[in-house]
Order: C-alpha cells, then sequence, then structure tokens
C-alpha cells in the first residue's frame, strides 16, 4: 500500500513538473505580446486560426494562443494570470480537472482554455451551476472574447428556440448543466430538423464539476408528459400514515433513510382500506401509494427537503441550498408530499425522455472541470469520465486556521455555543459566515442571534435572489451571514478594509454535511489568496449524521474518557473526533457512489436503446430527399415476420387465413387478396405476393401526392409519430420494471443482469411494434390534399 501511494504521489508531481514547464513556455512569450498594439496583438485570432487550418493541433499553438488570452485579459479585464492560473489553464486543456482553492481565479484561469479550444471553431461549453453564474461570467469574460474577436452567447431556461439556436452557433457559450440536458432531450424529441437548437457535443469546461457530476448524479433529467391522476388515493394513504405511530405502526431505518410498515401496521392498512392481504397482487397501485406517503411524512422534511411556496411544493438541493425551479421528485413521491402539506396535488406524469448527467457529459469529445474540492472523488472521476485530478498549487500559502471539531452532547447545547461564539467575534468586529445543512436550521438560528440583538443576514432557499449582493458584504467588519450551503459555491467573500487585521472572516459550521467535499468547500470561503480566516464546526450526538454513523463510536469513546454524554455542559474538542466524524462521511460518500454507480450501470442499458433510436430519427429528421431505404425494409421485415409466424411445421398446418388477415388490415384492401391467391405458394413465393401489393400501394400514395417533397413529408410524420409514442411506452415500461426488478435479488438472480436481458428482449419487441405500426400506418392511411402542416 506504502509503495503504491508513493507511486501515486510522484506521478502527481510529475505531472505538475511538466504542467510548469509548458506554463513558462508560456510566460516566456509575455514581452512579445505586451509589445504588440492592440490592433496586432486582436489581428492574432485569424492567424491562429489559419495555423489550425494549415494542420496544426490545438496543442502545437497552445502557448502562443494562452500568451495572446493572458496579454488580452490583462487589457481588457486588468487581470493577469499568474503562473498557477495558466497550469491549472493547461489541465483544463488536457481534459481533465483542475483542483483549485477558493479565491485562486478558476473563472480567469478558463478564459485560456476556452479561448484556444474556441479557435477550432467546433464550439465550447462553459457550465455553471445556476443561470447567475452563466450571465455574470459570460458578462465579465465575455468583454475579453469578443475583444480577441470571438462570439459568446447565453443559454437560460426563459430564452425561445430560436435564441438559443443562436446562442449554440456561438463560438463560446455560458449555460447551466440541466439546460444543455434538456436541450438535447428537447432536440431528440423534435418533429422538424429547424426545431432544433444544439450542434454537436464537443468540448465542455463545467465549473464546480463536482457539484454536478457527482452530487446531481444520482437525479436524472427527466422530461414528462401528463399521465394518469389518482390524487385520491394520495389522500387515503396520507390520511391513514398520519395516524400510525413509531416503532408500533412502522420503522425507521436512520442509515439508509427508509421507512417500512410493522405487522401491526400492515393490519391498520387492511382494516382502513377494508382488505384481506395488503399485499395482493391487485393492491399493488395502494402500496405504492402508502409507501410514498410514509416517506413523505416520516423522511422528508420542510425546509430541509422541500420548502412549500404560494401553495407549491419545491425541492430544495441538498448539495446546494438551492430551490431547484421546475423539477419534481418523480414516482409519485411528489404528489404524496402535497397530499401531506394539503396543497393542490398536481397531475402525475409520465415519463417521455429521460438521461443521466453522467452519460450526458460523456458525450462529449473533450469533458474538463475545475472545483475547490474534487480530490475526496479523484476515484470516481477517473472511472467513470476518464478524467484525472490535479491538484494546483495556491498563488500564495494558505494562511487560514482550521481548528478540531467540538461536539456537544444535544442541539440545544450546540447552538448556544456557536451563538455565545458569534457574540465574541462580532463584539471585536470579525465577519462571520455560519454554515448550516437545512433551511429550518439557518431560521432556528436567526432566531437565536434576534434575542442575542446580533444583527444579521440570512442566505437560503427561501431568500436566494438577493444572494450575490448578500455574499458581496460577508467580508465587512461586523458582518454575520447565516447560509445554507449555497453559500459555497461560485461566489468569493472578499474581506472589507481593516478585516485582515481582525483575524479574517471566521466560518463557523453548525453541522458535518454527509459529504466532506461541502465542509472543504465551507471552509474554503475563508482564507482566499493567503488572507488570515477561522474556521470551526460545531456537533452534537443528536445530528443527522452522527445518529446515521458515528453516535455509538463517539458514545463508546466518551464513557473511556468517564464523560457523562447527557450533560449539557460537556465540550469535546479533539482530533479524534473529527477523524470519527470523517470516516462516517466516508461511508456516506462510499455508499453514494455505490448508488451514483447503479444508477449509471441502469442508465448504460437505456443509453444504448437512445442512443439507437436517437441516431434513427436523426436520420429521419434530416433526409432531404426520400426515405424509401428506411420505409421500405421496415415493410419488408413486417411482411417476412408475418409470414414466419404463421408457416410453422408441415404445410398443412400453416395458417393461411391469418396471413390473409394480416395483409388487409396491413397491407392492402380486402378484395386484392383472399386464402385462394396463396394456396399451394412456398412462404418466399406469398412473401413476393404481398410485397408486390405494398409496392402498389406504395406507388398509389405517390400518384396521390403532388411530389417527391410531400411524400418525403408524409413518410417522415408517419415514422416519428409511431416511434416517439412507442419510444415513450418503451421508456416508461423500462422505468416501471426497474422499480421491481430489485426483487429478483430474492431469487438469486442479478437484478442488473435480469435488467439487462429484460430491457433488451422489451427493445427488441418495442423495433418489431414499431415496425408494425409504420407499415400499417402508412398503407393503409388516406390522403387527403386539404391538410397542411
Amino acid at each position: 500500500m506504502v509503495n503504491v501511494l508513493k507511486k501515486w504521489v510522484e506521478s502527481d508531481r510529475r505531472e505538475l513538473r511538466r504542467i510548469s514547464r509548458l506554463a513558462k513556455c508560456v510566460e516566456a512569450l509575455a514581452d512579445e505580446m505586451a509589445a504588440l498594439t492592440d490592433e496586432e496583438l486582436q489581428a492574432k485570432t485569424p492567424a491562429l486560426k489559419a495555423e489550425l487550418a494549415a494542420g496544426k493541433t490545438l496543442d502545437d499553438i497552445l502557448p502562443e494562443a494562452f500568451a495572446v488570452a493572458r496579454e488580452g485579459a490583462k487589457r481588457v479585464l486588468g487581470l493577469y494570470p499568474f503562473h498557477v492560473q495558466i497550469m491549472g489553464g493547461i489541465v483544463l486543456h488536457g481534459g481533465n480537472i483542475a483542483e483549485m482553492k477558493t479565491g485562486e481565479g478558476k473563472t480567469l484561469t478558463a478564459t485560456m482554455p476556452v479561448y484556444l479550444n474556441a479557435l477550432a471553431g467546433r464550439g465550447v461549453h462553459v457550465i455553471t451551476v445556476n443561470e447567475y453564474l452563466s450571465e455574470r461570467d459570460a458578462a465579465e469574460m465575455g468583454q475579453l472574447y469578443n475583444w480577441l474577436g470571438l462570439s459568446v452567447g447565453v443559454n437560460g431556461a426563459e430564452k425561445t428556440p430560436d435564441e438559443k439556436r443562436e446562442a449554440y452557433q456561438k463560438d463560446i457559450l455560458y449555460s447551466t448543466n440541466s439546460e444543455i440536458g434538456f436541450d438535447y432531450l428537447r432536440d431528440n424529441m423534435a418533429v422538424y430538423q429547424e426545431d432544433q437548437v444544439q450542434r454537436g457535443l464537443n468540448f465542455a469546461i463545467i465549473d464546480e464539476v463536482d457539484s454536478i457530476l457527482i452530487d446531481e448524479a444520482r437525479t436524472p433529467l427527466i422530461i414528462s408528459g401528463p399521465g394518469t391522476g389518482t390524487s385520491q388515493l394520495y389522500h387515503q394513504a396520507d390520511r391513514l400514515v398520519k395516524q400510525l405511530k413509531e416503532d408500533d405502526d412502522y420503522t425507521i431505518d436512520l442509515e439508509s433513510k427508509t421507512v417500512a410498515l410493522t405487522d401491526e401496521g400492515i393490519k391498520k392498512a387492511e382494516q382502513y382500506f377494508n382488505l384481506d392481504n395488503l399485499y395482493d397482487i391487485d393492491n399493488t397501485a395502494l402500496t405504492h401509494h402508502l409507501d410514498q406517503a410514509l416517506r413523505a411524512n416520516y423522511i422528508m422534511l420542510i425546509d430541509r427537503d422541500y420548502v412549500v411556496r404560494d401553495g407549491e411544493v419545491l425541492i430544495v438541493d441538498s448539495f446546494t441550498g438551492r430551490v431547484m425551479d421546475g423539477r419534481r421528485f418523480s414516482d409519485g413521491l411528489h404528489q404524496a408530499i402535497e397530499a401531506k402539506e394539503n396543497v393542490e396535488i398536481q397531475e402525475e406524469n409520465k415519463t417521455m425522455a429521460n438521461i443521466t448527467y453522467q452519460n450526458l457529459f460523456r458525450m462529449y469529445n473533450k469533458l474538463s472541470g475545475m472545483t475547490g474540492t474534487a480530490r475526496t472523488e479523484m476515484e470516481e472521476f477517473r472511472e467513470i469520465y476518464n478524467m484525472d485530478t490535479i491538484s494546483i498549487p495556491t498563488n500564495r500559502p494558505i494562511a487560514r486556521k482550521d481548528e478540531p471539531d467540538i461536539l456537544y452532547p444535544t442541539l440545544e447545547s450546540k447552538f448556544h455555543a456557536v451563538v455565545r461564539k458569534i457574540v465574541e467575534l462580532h463584539a471585536k468586529g470579525q465577519p462571520i459566515l455560519v454554515g448550516t445543512v437545512a433551511v429550518e436550521t439557518s431560521e432556528y438560528l436567526s432566531h437565536l442571534l434576534d434575542e442575542q440583538n446580533i444583527p444579521h443576514v440570512v442566505l437560503n432557499a427561501k431568500n436566494h435572489a438577493k444572494e450575490a449582493e448578500i455574499v458581496k458584504n460577508a467580508g465587512q467588519v461586523g458582518a454575520v451571514t447565516i447560509a445554507t450551503n449555497m453559500a459555497g459555491r461560485g461566489t468569493d467573500i472578499k474581506l472589507g478594509p481593516g478585516v485582515r487585521e481582525l483575524g479574517g472572516l471566521a466560518v463557523l459550521g453548525t453541522e458535518r454535511h454527509e459529504s466532506r467535499r461541502i465542509d472543504n468547500q465551507l471552509r474554503g470561503r475563508s482564507g482566499r489568496q493567503g488572507d488570515p480566516g477561522l474556521s470551526q464546526f460545531y456537533l452534537s450526538l443528536e445530528d443527522d449524521l452522527m445518529k446515521r454513523f458515528g453516535g455509538d463510536r463517539i458514545k463508546a469513546f466518551l464513557e473511556r474518557m468517564q464523560v457523562d454524554p447527557d450533560d449539557e455542559d460537556v465540550v469535546i474538542k479533539s482530533r479524534f473526533l473529527t477523524r470519527q466524524v470523517e470516516s462516517a462521511q466516508k461511508r456516506v460518500e462510499g455508499n453514494n457512489y455505490d448508488s451514483r454507480k447503479n444508477v449509471l450501470q441502469y442508465d448504460d442499458v437505456m443509453r444504448e436503446q437512445r442512443e439507437i433510436i436517437y441516431g434513427e430519427r436523426q436520420q429521419v429528421i434530416t433526409e432531404t430527399e426520400s426515405l424509401d431505404d428506411v420505409l421500405m425494409p421496415m415493410i419488408e421485415r413486417t411482411v417476412r415476420r408475418a409470414i414466419d409466424q404463421h408457416t410453422l411445421g408441415s404445410q398443412k398446418e400453416w395458417e393461411l387465413d391469418k396471413i390473409v388477415e394480416f395483409a388487409t388490415e396491413v397491407i392492402a384492401k380486402p378484395d386484392q387478396i383472399s386464402v385462394a391467391d396463396l394456396t399451394g405458394k412456398s412462404a418466399d413465393k406469398m412473401y413476393d405476393f404481398i410485397m408486390n401489393l405494398a409496392h402498389q400501394g406504395v406507388e398509389e400514395k405517390r400518384d396521390q401526392l403532388y411530389d417527391a417533397s410531400q411524400m418525403l413529408e408524409f413518410e417522415k410524420v408517419v415514422i416519428l409519430r409511431v416511434v416517439d409514442s412507442r419510444w415513450t411506452e418503451h421508456i416508461d415500461a423500462m422505468d416501471q420494471f426497474r422499480q421491481s426488478v430489485g426483487l429478483r435479488g430474492y431469487g438469486q438472480r442479478n437484478p442488473l443482469v435480469e435488467y439487462q436481458m429484460a430491457g433488451y428482449q422489451m427493445f427488441e419487441q418495442m423495433i418489431t411494434d414499431i415496425e408494425y405500426e409504420v407499415t400499417r400506418l402508412f398503407m393503409k392511411s388516406e390522403i387527403r390534399q386539404n391538410v397542411t402542416r
């Protein structure tokens, strides 16, 4: 193990040395660039494009392109990238992850690889976690790109398809991750090419890459259509579970966050719904509603997992603390929460298109990212995305003091200690950022500070509109800011005058998050660019993380130390405690990694199918002359299947009447074929006879239409309508099958293998159904000339 570690550290150092040498080559061109006039520097863009056109690679022109972008940044933005920022840019260009601490200027770092890769003309996407950051970075950095002769676009949820298409055509596009994903799905649901907005997925730089590729990877992007509404059942299930008692009627497993009925609870449910057996196969829908009602009432917490605003249940992102507008919990959970909170239940939806972030971003030709905290997930980045994580040294040494965690026996004693610390620091004017895990915690702490007459601001999912302004002032003398995890991403807290002398920004964490990266993000708000600072976490034995994973070991440790865990005044400050908490966090991270990998393995089955269907769709949409070479093979295979199905065994056993029935329903008019026409013919001769009728039918359609373009339009509409309808049904069926396939594990069968095998069979059946339906619709439809698009 020691040798493996040594080898890994050595290879890391070797890579950093290589990158540093290349960065020096960029710096060596500084004087030459500085000597150029503005016009001469701007003329470098077409000159570099010409070099690429003449056969040079992006790697060949990297030193010069980086030097141009660097000098341009100095003239346009008044910012000049440091050596470590050039190193970060080289890592990004290489399709890897640059881990750069907070305040090291990641936004400026990205300008160099963005400029270089945009010269190739295939588009560069800069992905951010929210639209505010997209617009801010596009406005600030866009000045540089425009000055250097490149175009910049911003993609947002509110934009029209025309505006989106225009933005995607720009050299550089700023967008959120979800909008890229939804545009991809919508493009693959479009019927006409002019309705599509994206061009190819070429190169992406993801800001806060761990937030997007790790934290959000368990949540697939879903486009839904109306499903079947059963709101009555949600209310009935909710009324029942509200009457149940914990331990007697249901049990909660804190570690896995699951809830289940006990035997007593099952009896109560059977009495309530007047059933003999709750788990009878006829009651599947009811048990599903009960499961979701239990989760909604006893696992999902208001102001932590969701907020209710204007009679609507809105999801709160557990990693950022932000409200996720337009997103809904799937599988009926959102409706169950709506029933719990007694707001209007919105109709259940049916999945029409879906994709995970893992499979979306793996479609880019080159992918890279930057963050302050990627090291803890480096193995996952390498395994899932084929990206190495390289830690870039800080420009100045970190001067922040990271104090060991402090443990209190109860939540109440912990929060009183936090308030005492705030009062103490506030008295001398030191700015304080208090990190909380949930909305309700931030509001509780705010209430305690009001009692102490401490002026403060709260930044959480309920008032994130003022985020930029709140964060801007968080580093001023006497500022007290309470924030959920949202203050940890993409925001830079600059120190006001006189704050360095007071000790810099003090960061107080009121709880450890289940991911070490989130804690590190919070710590990283303080001590930017060598500033002084302080960070400390306050914990209690009643914290979620402690109850789920660390409590027993820590209680045993307290007993060894002869400490009474029920004593309100007990305070434990120990490095052992910090190590125990980090060990608990590693277990959660391991569980989450397994969960993400599991999501990906299942989605990989859908990925292959999605690529086939979307590829075929795109071929149909982009065809400009004729789709006969797509349509005729479908008809041929449909006819061949029908004949094969009804010509089994000896010739006497052939079902000629069934073949005639098929032909009249799908291919021809009833007077064109009879059993007598097929009697005595071989299977191949029957196939030829029916295909001859099919060709006649196709020619009739051509005669009925004015020209080839109308025929093409007719073929497109028929194929796309059937494909989209059957694909939507298939996704929904796969979704439902996936939820139940886990039960096959009890029969000693691997659920994933079962899902892969059944998924393949269901896909084959869907293709058969599509070809049959396209054949029937095309051959049997009547054409009327007054129909317009």
